[in-house]
């Protein structure tokens, strides 16, 4: 995967809000229905370049670089995917929003979800791509290498599309070591969502990799959670989720390349333009 896989053809429209303690860089592409995009962890706005003009020409799409990550400065406090959710339900507010989809990869799905969780009056539907409800989901090799990640392995991370976006864009590039830090700080941290997920009022999908993070099996259980899963679906659908939930693995992608894929984007986009 190379740096300019990373980068949008052509620029959106490219503003700051100041909402939450937080000055959020957000561009906005396309007209329609909203959509706000949320990157994953150590990218930006920009990750999703590829795909942002099938999804602008459907929606009018919100790319949000998160705290500490794209052109959102940090601020002093932990990255914690709840406090960016409060600042992702502000920008709503902020912006006139009326019940957007929240679409969310990695980190940017653990922000999706917590909107969804903490807001959901401000939500319209939900995408949550390889976003893995439980520390202990994923593989332990993967644990062990987030183990590793911190401002010391700055130097080793030069020749990444991360590194590179980061340099390019962030208003203090010097507080790459820093991100690392919180990032890895973060990543320590046990957590399990499964019962706020059980408890989930938007429509959700789940979408994942077949060769993601954590299982197939792992997404199919938070399928399980939103009442998915457990019967044959009925001939019209109407024994499908009672919530309108659905679940999508998708084949031949990785954690690390789902969110540049077509085929993210048709799932996305065939969930959100579902009838309620």
């Amino acid at each position: 995967m190379t740096a300019t896989e990373w980068t949008a053809e052509t620029a959106g429209s490219g503003r700051y809000a100041d909402v939450n303690g937080v000055n959020l860089y957000y561009e906005t592409y396309g007209t329609g229905s909203p959509m706000v995009l949320l990157h994953g962890g150590l990218g930006s706005g920009e990750m999703f370049g590829p795909i942002i003009p099938i999804l602008a020409d459907h929606h009018q799409v919100i790319l949000v670089d998160l705290q500490g990550h794209g052109r959102t400065a940090d601020v002093d406090r932990p990255l914690d995917i709840r406090l960016m959710a409060d600042d992702v339900a502000a920008l709503i507010d902020h912006l006139g929003l009326r019940k957007p989809a929240v679409v969310g990869y990695s980190l940017g799905g653990g922000v999706a979800l917590q909107v969804a969780i903490r807001h959901p009056e401000k939500v319209g539907r939900l995408v949550a791509a390889s976003a893995h409800v439980s520390r202990d989901a994923i593989y332990p090799e993967m644990l062990q290498q987030q183990g590793q990640v911190s401002g010391a392995a700055a130097e080793f991370m030069k020749e990444t599309p991360m590194y590179e976006l980061y340099q390019r864009v962030a208003p203090h590039p010097e507080h790459f070591p820093r991100l690392l830090d919180k990032i890895g700080e973060a990543m320590a941290q046990d957590f399990d969502l499964s019962e706020d997920v059980r408890g989930l009022q938007v429509p959700t999908l789940v979408v994942a990799a077949d060769a993601d993070m954590a299982p197939p099996s792992h997404y199919v259980e938070v399928f399980k959670l939103l009442d998915g899963g457990l019967r044959d679906g009925g001939w019209q659908g109407e024994a499908r989720p009672k919530g309108g939930h659905a679940l999508a693995i998708l084949p031949g992608l990785t954690h690390y390349d789902i969110f540049l894929s077509p085929l993210f984007a048709a799932v996305t986009l065939a969930f959100l333009d579902q009838e309620s």
